[in-house]
């Protein structure tokens, strides 16, 4: 639900709440601040201090594993296209005609991988781009099936099959870690902590009858802009922070001057 919904408006939603919270954790200050002691301000500051322990070490981890699935996705595209190309290479030592089609179908495959990511997240794009996908794979092992058949002991055969096994196996883990996203359980509960710790903070503040209207804008924005950072990283298909495309892009203009 939350991976699809639009990015600006999960932010602006967040900056509303946390507003809110300072807002109405103020006021609620202003009504118990005649009847509250010293007792009782050290206790609220004491627990503003936790509750905000307890968010930076929420939001700390939150942002560590979405950089970590942001990183593994960057290494799995790299290491697809080295396999990619490594089949390329050594579909070069097979015979004709088998040779010219394994070319032909493996620069098909790059330009259908390109358009898998470009897709976004629109249904419709995505499902043609993995039913493509799944027919390049399915006629490249039929023609290392046929070559098998061949000759079961040429070397190049075995070498493109092993290959060709190891670039299959690759797609299927970029697409497994394009679908691990953070749970929206994780997601919504930064936002409760946050939206709970800056109202205890305005609430604090008017107890100790002092307000600082900058700096609690100032810490608002701070926690909504780290927010949507982790939004934006769990978010490989779409945002400011993206997957580099750049070495399946450097392959296809390999295989696109390859000779037909």
């Amino acid at each position: 639900m939350i991976y699809r919904a639009d990015e600006l408006l999960l932010g602006f939603v967040a900056l509303v709440a946390v507003l809110a919270a300072t807002e109405l954790g103020f006021r609620l200050g202003l009504r118990h601040q005649p009847d509250a002691d010293e007792p009782t301000k050290a206790h609220f500051a004491a627990l503003q201090v936790a509750l905000l322990g307890l968010l930076a070490l929420i939001v700390a981890f939150t942002f560590s594993i979405a950089v970590a699935r942001f990183d593994a996705r960057k290494e799995l595209v790299i290491e697809e296209s080295n396999a990619i190309g490594t089949t390329y290479l050594r579909a070069r030592l097979l015979v004709e005609p088998q040779q010219k089609e394994v070319v032909g179908l493996l620069r098909e495959y790059v330009d259908e991988q390109l358009a898998f990511y470009a897709a976004g997240i629109e249904p419709a794009r995505l499902e043609a781009a993995n039913a493509k996908i799944a027919s390049l794979q399915e006629r490249l092992w039929m023609v290392a099936i046929a070559l098998s058949e061949q000759d079961p002991r040429s070397l190049p055969t075995g070498l493109f099959v092993q290959s060709l096994n190891g670039m299959i196996d690759l797609h299927a883990k970029r697409i497994k870690a394009l679908e691990n996203r953070l749970p929206d359980a994780v997601i919504y509960l930064v936002l409760i902590v946050a939206v709970v710790t800056i109202g205890l903070v305005g609430y604090g503040r008017c107890l100790a009858g002092r307000r600082n209207f900058v700096s609690d804008a100032i810490l608002a924005g701070l926690v909504v802009i780290v927010f949507a950072i982790i939004l934006d990283l769990d978010r490989p298909r779409r945002g400011l922070i993206t997957v580099s495309q750049s070495s399946m892009e450097r392959l296809q203009e390999v295989l696109r001057h390859a000779p037909h």
